[in-house]
């Protein structure tokens, strides 16, 4: 379960995917799929490691030029709940090993209910801080996530 979106610490979107649950699912969860929208387009994504299990690792790498792939999420999954929720913090690595400290501390609850028009898909950002939740927005969370949220609603239509 997750926790009510605290507007002094969190970040949060969502929208109607016109896709089945089971489709958004595994657009997720299958690194081919993943890669096609985790970042926002032109950008790349290369998934070095997807361990859905709680203590699972999140590892992404990204290319924004078309040149070499650089460092981009290194996390831990603490729930995966299929067809329902995943939740990953970049504050853990695989194996429940704390990390280095990041450049930005946060961990995200990603819920799936089926809508009568397909999917609510629901993101919710969690910060340590208000300054990190400040920062976050600033550094462009909505523009960045919500690029990558109609991304992933865009591949997961097409295979519908």
């Amino acid at each position: 379960m997750s926790p009510s979106p605290n507007p002094e610490l969190d970040l949060t979107i969502s929208r109607i995917i016109k896709a089945p649950r089971s489709v958004v699912w595994k657009a997720w969860t299958t690194p081919a799929s993943f890669e096609q929208w985790w970042v926002p387009a032109p950008a790349r994504c290369k998934v070095l490691r997807m361990d859905l299990r709680a203590g699972g690792a999140l590892v992404t790498h990204f290319s924004e030029d078309g040149g070499d792939f650089m460092p981009h999420m290194t996390g831990c999954f603490l729930a995966v709940d299929a067809l329902e929720r995943l939740v990953f913090t970049n504050a853990l690595v695989g194996g429940w090993r704390p990390a280095e400290q990041p450049f930005l501390f946060m961990t995200a609850s990603i819920t799936l209910k089926d809508h009568p028009q397909g999917t609510d898909y629901a993101v919710h950002v969690m910060h340590r801080t208000p300054a990190d939740k400040d920062k976050h927005q600033e550094l462009g969370f909505f523009e960045g996530w919500g690029t990558v949220t109609e991304q992933l609603a865009a591949l997961a239509e097409r295979l519908t």
